[in-house]
């Protein structure tokens, strides 16, 4: 009688190895395209949320117009709503980066302000998003999926 074989032989741990890197090879692909699809949702999302919370700023406080910055939407201390923290978005978007996106807000310093410019860049492009948003106070979102967007871009 033969010898009884413990474990597994260095061919059957190979072939098992190299099921697991063509398994995986195969699903990373379709993992970043649903990531990507999933941020770039989450920053048409937010792009909406900050343009309804503008509309909603402006009537709260019609004396400062649209805020001064993106951080004026976002939550005040102890739960207390001032033109400097309206409480209209949380806190992760009033921070500018959220999802993979990064959002930069410009107001145009007048007051009361009547304009406002908001841009959504992926954070790394290709991976964390492949197109770029922007809203302004005409409450539309224009996209562009190779550069910068901006007003005069295609809206969703």
């Amino acid at each position: 009688m033969g010898r009884k074989q413990r474990g597994f032989s260095l061919i059957e741990l190979l072939i098992v190895v190299g099921i697991i890197l063509i398994i995986a090879a195969i699903a990373i692909p379709n993992f970043i395209r649903a990531k990507i699809s999933a941020n770039e949702a989450s920053a048409v999302t937010s792009m909406h949320a900050v343009a309804t919370s503008e509309i909603g700023y402006s009537s709260v406080y019609p004396q400062v117009g649209f805020s001064s910055n993106l951080s004026d939407l976002g939550p005040g201390a102890a739960n207390t709503c001032t033109p400097t923290a309206a409480c209209f978005l949380d806190a992760t978007l009033a921070s500018g980066k959220k999802s993979g996106y990064m959002f930069a807000y410009v107001g145009d310093g007048q007051t009361p302000s009547m304009a406002y410019a908001l841009q959504a860049n992926p954070q790394y492009y290709g991976l964390s998003g492949q197109v770029s948003y922007y809203a302004d106070e005409t409450n539309a979102i224009h996209y562009n999926p190779t550069s910068t967007a901006g007003p005069s871009d295609p809206t969703l």
